[in-house]
Formats: C-alpha cells, structure tokens, sequence
C-alpha cells in the first residue's frame, strides 16, 4: 500500500471515529472536549490542573474554562492537593463517574465490533501498531 492510499484510508477512519465520538457524546448533553476530559479523569483518577491540560493538549486557561463548565453541571469537583497547597486537584464527582463509566462502555462496545472485523492475529497485530503508533504521536 502506498502513502496516498494509507493517508485516504487514516482519513476516512478519523472521519468515522470522530462522527461516532460526536454522536454518542451529543446524546450526553456534554462537549466533546467536556467528555473528553472525564475520560481522562475517569481513567486515570484525579489530576493537577496542569497534568490535566498536558495530557489534553490545551492551555490550563481553556481547561479552566471547561473546568469551570464541568463543575457547575456537578460532573467534576475541585480539591486541594493533599501535599503541596498551592496545588489543585481535579476529579469526577458521582455523577461524572456515571457519566464515564456509560460513555466508556460505548467505546467497549465500538472496540468489540472492531474487533469482531478481525481474525485473533489481525486484532493481536492492531493493538500492537497502534501501541506503536501512539507512542510517536
């Protein structure tokens, strides 16, 4: 396969995954950046604002702003860091971790139908390439 051919192929899969992503998270009522953030709160527990940004790739001032968003709609709670009191720690209240656990299980879902299109090797092969792939990204 050459490059034009795989750079069609990682399009149409980004197009795809990402109407699916904005679909699923539409019926939340929520942003995709604002899931995004409890799927990263939800799967690595409380953050540092700042770890939080990183790991998103955003500013701590656009976060603060869906920060500001998500807690007002009781999904995330502010704490202080247990050591270092300048610090402030983000985490999802009872309801955000509701709210991640449905969403994520729609992802398990997609994942088992992608993984269905897939002999044993193939799926055992993906993982390993997008490992791979993640890693220089």
């Amino acid at each position: 396969m050459d490059t034009e051919q795989l750079t069609r192929l990682l399009i149409t899969f980004y197009e795809k995954f990402s109407s699916w992503e904005h679909g699923v998270v539409k019926e939340s009522g929520l942003t995709p950046p604002q899931m995004h953030t409890l799927e990263i709160l939800g799967a690595d527990g409380d953050l540092r604002m700042t770890e939080l940004a990183a790991r998103m790739g955003i500013t701590t001032g656009s976060l603060t702003v869906l920060v500001d968003r998500l807690e007002r709609g009781g999904y995330v709670a502010r704490r202080p860091h247990e050591t270092d009191r300048r610090s402030i720690r983000v985490g999802l209240t009872p309801e955000g971790t509701r709210l991640f656990a449905e969403h994520h299980k729609l992802h398990h879902q997609l994942t088992q139908e992608i993984l269905c299109a897939l002999t044993p090797e193939e799926a055992e092969r993906f993982g390993a390439m997008l490992a791979t792939i993640t890693t220089c990204l």
